[in-house]
């Protein structure tokens, strides 16, 4: 697996790590934070596979998302 696949996989994949079936509905602002910094990606990547993908940005640290 490339490394844009395991962002992918990273943000997309089960929030706790263990149902495959399940998949991630929200992304706090921290985790997007914390995934990009661990695959060295822009946060605007982030921003927009979590688009592609119906996940929504929670708990924004400026506010903008609850």
């Amino acid at each position: 697996m490339d490394k844009n696949e395991q962002l992918v996989e990273a943000i997309v994949g089960p929030a706790d790590g263990t149902e495959e079936s399940k998949r991630r509905e929200r992304l706090t602002c921290a985790e997007a934070f914390e995934i990009a910094k661990k695959f060295d990606a822009a946060l605007a990547e982030v921003g927009r596979i979590c688009n592609d993908n119906n996940i929504k940005i929670c708990k924004c640290q400026l506010g903008c998302f609850k």
